[in-house]
């Protein structure tokens, strides 16, 4: 198998990539739907809504905060954790853009 050489992709293409792959997990597309149903910072509560261990879902919200989906606050001894829309609104330009980009009769 050979190396992908990602230096021929733009940053833009290589951003959402980072970000569709973080989203390859079932348990974090739950928490992100969590964190916009409440509209407001969990510290937590997602360990209550999820099938999952602290330690599981700690991991979760790490990667999702790491790729700029979620923010986290300091209060006391836990995180409160809200969307953080950066992230949301380039992937909702990329779906948009595919969504006007298609064919209504694409192989049909």
């Amino acid at each position: 198998m050979g190396i992908t050489k990602i230096e021929s992709y733009s940053n833009q293409t290589l951003e959402l990539a980072t970000v569709f792959k973080a989203l390859g997990h079932p348990a974090r597309i739950a928490i992100l739907e969590y964190l916009a149903k409440e509209k407001k910072c969990i510290c937590g509560d997602i360990v209550t809504e999820l099938p999952l261990s602290q330690a599981s879902v700690s991991r979760h919200l790490q990667e999702l905060k790491n790729i700029g989906l979620i923010k986290g606050s300091v209060s006391g001894t836990s995180v409160c954790y809200c969307l953080d829309d950066q992230h949301l609104s380039l992937i909702e330009q990329f779906t948009k853009h595919l969504i006007s980009q298609t064919p209504s009769n694409c192989c049909s």
